[in-house]
């Protein structure tokens, strides 16, 4: 398993793993900051998503504490033109690459159907239907192969495609099917996956027999364990693999060793199928406060950790008074966006309603 930073914060690469020490060799200070910044931003924000939730403000919540270092060092590794195929936890990736966190609350409450462009940022919308992204970026990736946008030698032009699937997606058929098209074309596509050990209910002793890393192996895709919870060594297995993706070598699958510290969704109650014991294990190995220990060594000091606390505050306020102060959508957008071309019978529902609210207001 890649790891570059222990649980105290002590960083060291290993012998056999030095091309990527030689990625985290070109970050600085300020990169290191962003990393930190970022993943003590998201928790703050999936916790107060929790909270509005628990008030109503929310249908659904879907926490992703303790994989910020896996989604934060991943995410910052994506290129530029790369496309993100995720599923429905990735929020730490979303704001590496440009997405409104209000847009992801709207979309739980209700308001819309996933309110950023995947076009502008290259973000795609969630997949809610579990292992369904996996051959959505296969075929996206297929075609970025087809048009010729990748091995070019060219590395301002070529792109590559990565997706985020869950422990327990990779025991869905898509995954399995998006591996052998990924492969038997040579497309630019990194899977991406998330084992934090519980697809809801299901420990993934349960769903696997060997280690994930090796799955696509059979179908012809390498792939690497990493420690999720390090984003150091998060941001280097995909920063180096995904510029080799871009260079024509094929795809490849990352495995990120983390954990779900919450619920699956505020709809699940971890309590009852695992242990406290299991949980107080993974929380001391935190990415925040392992990477703060990093952070602390390098001589940075209280003034910056207390300003990102005080930022996480600030934006804990900004998003609970935004989320209630959402309006209800009109009712006629029910109508809107069903079929790309006008159609009678959406255009007939459209008007019975209309008449049936006018109806209403001539009773009172």
């Amino acid at each position: 398993m890649l790891q570059l930073l222990d649980q105290e914060g002590q960083y060291e690469v290993p012998s056999k793993y030095s091309q990527y020490g030689e990625i985290i060799d070109q970050l600085g200070e300020a990169d290191y900051k962003k990393f930190y910044r970022d993943m003590a931003r998201i928790r703050r924000f999936d916790e107060e998503a929790t909270a509005l939730q628990r008030q109503g403000q929310l249908g659904l919540w879907v926490p992703a504490i303790g994989q910020e270092g896996a989604q934060i060092g991943s995410g910052y590794a994506v290129g530029n033109k790369d496309h993100i195929f995720p599923s429905y936890r990735e929020h730490g990736v979303a704001i590496t690459h440009g997405v409104e966190l209000m847009s992801i609350l709207k979309m739980m409450r209700g308001v819309n159907h996933g309110g950023w462009d995947p076009n502008e940022t290259r973000f795609h919308h969630y997949a809610i239907v579990l292992a369904s992204q996996a051959l959505h970026a296969a075929g996206y990736a297929m075609g970025v192969k087809f048009d010729g946008l990748v091995g070019t030698g060219d590395p301002e032009n070529d792109l590559a495609v990565i997706t985020y699937i869950g422990d327990g997606a990779t025991a869905e058929g898509d995954v399995s099917e998006a591996l052998l098209f990924a492969a038997v074309n040579e497309s630019p596509l990194m899977f991406f996956v998330q084992n934090n050990q519980w697809a809801i209910s299901s420990n993934v002793e349960t769903t696997t027999k060997v280690p994930l890393f090796t799955r696509g192996l059979g179908f012809g895709v390498p792939g690497i364990r990493i420690d999720g919870n390090d984003v150091l060594a998060s941001y280097a297995a995909t920063k180096l693999h995904m510029d080799e993706i871009r260079t024509g070598k094929g795809p490849f699958l990352i495995e990120a060793l983390t954990y779900r510290i919450g619920a699956h969704t505020t709809s699940d109650d971890p309590s009852k199928y695992r242990q406290s014991e299991e949980v107080e294990f993974w929380k001391a190995k935190d990415p925040i406060i392992r990477f703060e220990k990093f952070l602390r060594r390098q001589g940075i000091g209280d003034d910056f950790f207390e300003q990102v606390t005080q930022d996480g505050e600030d934006l804990a306020k900004e998003i609970r008074e935004s989320t209630f102060a959402l309006p209800d959508p009109p009712m006629e957008n029910i109508f809107e966006n069903v079929y790309t071309d006008p159609h009678p019978l959406v255009d007939a529902q459209r008007q019975w309603l209309q008449d049936y609210e006018s109806s209403l207001e001539d009773n009172e």
